[in-house]
């Protein structure tokens, strides 16, 4: 099976980088691009892109941190999402998080939410 994305590598880095500096919003959207390419933000992108739009690493760490849907790794074969906010839990998500969790195929990279206890 191959990858459908690039492997990492500064040179290329550089260039989606370059190709998305001047235009307005280009943390996130040099981070897009990052992950579009390569699939996930590759660390070492982190300084480059700070350097790049003359900011801090703190700051494009922040926006990168922010965002829930920028990967630090290349994600797996497949990725389910699954909304567990208050409407969601409302209509059944939670049951569906149940059953997903269940399953033998389902392996969480994250921990479950926690519950508040009243």
């Amino acid at each position: 099976m191959t990858s459908a994305y690039e492997p990492w590598n500064d040179a290329r880095g550089a260039e989606i980088i370059a190709e998305h500096e001047k235009l307005e919003g280009a943390t996130l959207l040099i981070l897009h691009a990052m992950q579009e390419a390569f699939g996930y933000v590759p660390e070492p992108a982190i300084p480059m892109i700070a350097s790049a739009l003359r900011l801090s690493r703190a700051e494009v760490h922040g926006v990168f941190t922010f965002y829930h849907d920028f990967r630090r790794e290349p994600a797996g074969r497949h990725v389910l999402k699954l909304c567990r906010a208050e409407a969601c839990k409302a209509a059944g998500g939670d049951a569906l998080a149940a059953r997903a969790e269940a399953s033998s195929a389902y392996r969480s990279e994250t921990p479950p939410p926690t519950r508040s206890r009243r």
